[in-house]
């Protein structure tokens, strides 16, 4: 069914500006993508359509978090004065080892679930863990919930303890049983459009609609790091994802002690992005890579050419002492970047205060380079909803054919009268919480609390 929105419209179409229509309108149509946005209640196309008017709040894009480990909400604000490599050993795999007990999994996989959706993350590429079973259970939890995910089986076979090492065969069968269950692509009804053959991303034809719809959730190949997996582990992911035509993510560039480790156990790389490169890893397929703080140089190039997408985590970066990632220079260069939340690395799944952290990284960089201009309001919400939205789809973005994501923002508390549109926006994003979020919408589709 048709419906139209009536509220305070902000989205960012362009990086450097946001489009405001007051008291606007919003047209959905019955798949969930944006029809229209007007500045006047339509008169004509529309007289079947459900009405609902948000009276004087926001309607905003929803957050889309572009690199969070789900099994690591237990230990969210935990040992945050470690380093990257000692904080993995000592926290982060102890705790992901807990999750072959699938009771344990879906406790924890439903308290991050619903964490999210209190701060309007209506979108996510996640890390699960090596586990199969817990990993169908996250996203079998993300379609129960209506929310979007790309979500990985994490690959590893080194240097990490014995219960977190899976042969490359038993990493191929999991993804393998993932990727069958949870198609790219799935049709519509038949009744809604013109059937036709076509070849399947699972190598067979299938009959299917002249329109195909992405499904919201879906999975990711997801080597965890270069260090943590060997050439023949590696080897088969990029196997994998050009079999299945899927999209990968991992961890670029994020620590100094990090890089000069790949240096050491792939030594014919000429930089960390290479090692990923050659193994059919970094832009064969949709690729995102999570921090780049060190990135420049070849690898900066490298990632341009292959069209491969940065996941900024701020908090994650200072608070294991990695260092600032460059963002104006991945903009200036064309990269496409979003913003991670990085749990538990990062301490914080609020993405709002992601587009904060992110503008302060930019203007401690100021500090050194006044060449390099910090970012601004506009380009951070930019690119924590279309640029980031983008690896997704049309996501983003309340343009014509763009999916429905959408937050609806209360902020009567804020003293909303005393400032412009765009000054309560940003008074949300920096002062504001859940609790002002009153509405939350995954392609068209109003998303209800999560069950814990």
């Amino acid at each position: 069914m048709k419906k139209v929105y009536k509220a305070h419209i902000l989205y960012t179409k362009e990086k450097n500006r946001f489009e405001v229509l007051e008291n606007g309108y919003i047209a959905v149509d019955a798949d969930g993508r944006v029809a229209e946005v007007m500045a006047e209640r339509p008169r004509t196309g529309y007289e079947d359509a459900e009405f609902v008017d948000f009276g004087n709040r926001l309607l905003i894009p929803a957050m889309n978090d572009m690199h969070v480990h789900a099994p690591q909400v237990h230990n969210q604000g935990v040992a945050m004065d470690l380093e990257l490599l000692p904080w993995l050993q000592n926290y982060t795999f102890p705790e992901e080892a807990k999750y072959a007990d699938i009771h344990y999994a879906e406790r924890m996989y439903r308290r991050f679930l619903h964490t999210q959706w209190l701060f309007g993350t209506m979108r996510s590429c996640v890390f699960g863990t090596i586990h199969t079973e817990s990993t169908r259970l996250l996203m079998k939890l993300y379609q129960e919930a209506g929310m979007g995910a790309l979500v990985g089986k994490v690959a590893m076979n080194r240097h990490c303890p014995d219960n977190l090492t899976e042969s490359v065969e038993e990493m191929v069968r999991g993804n393998e049983s993932l990727i069958k269950e949870f198609p790219q692509l799935s049709a519509r009804p038949k009744d809604a459009c013109k059937a036709r053959t076509v070849n399947s991303p699972l190598g067979s034809a299938a009959s299917l609609c002249e329109e195909l719809s992405t499904p919201l959730v879906r999975p990711i190949i997801t080597p965890r790091f270069v260090p943590s997996c060997t050439p023949e582990l590696l080897k088969a992911c990029g196997e994998l994802a050009n079999k299945y035509q899927l999209p990968v993510q991992s961890h670029l560039s994020e620590n100094t002690s990090e890089i000069a480790w790949v240096q050491e156990l792939e030594q014919e790389s000429t930089c960390y992005g290479d090692a990923y490169n050659r193994y059919g890893l970094f832009g064969q397929t949709p690729t995102i890579m999570a921090h780049c703080v060190w990135t420049s140089g070849e690898e900066l190039e490298m990632m341009k050419r292959n069209g491969v997408m940065v996941a900024h985590c701020p908090t994650s970066n200072f608070n294991l002492s990695s260092g600032m990632a460059p963002v104006r220079t991945f903009i200036d260069e064309g990269l496409r970047v979003g913003l991670g939340s990085d749990i538990s690395g990062g301490h914080d799944l609020n993405m709002f205060r992601m587009l904060t952290y992110a503008i302060q990284v930019s203007k401690m960089h100021y500090q050194y380079n006044h060449d390099m201009g910090f970012l601004t309001l506009p380009e951070v919400f930019w690119i924590a909803t279309k640029s980031a939205g983008s690896f997704f789809g049309k996501v983003g973005s309340f343009e014509p054919g763009y999916d429905f994501d959408a937050l609806v923002i209360d902020d009567e508390v804020l003293h909303p009268d005393e400032y412009s549109l765009l000054h309560r926006l940003e008074r949300f994003i920096y002062v504001g919480d859940d609790r002002q979020i009153v509405h939350r919408f995954c392609r068209g589709k109003e998303i209800l609390e999560p069950q814990l």
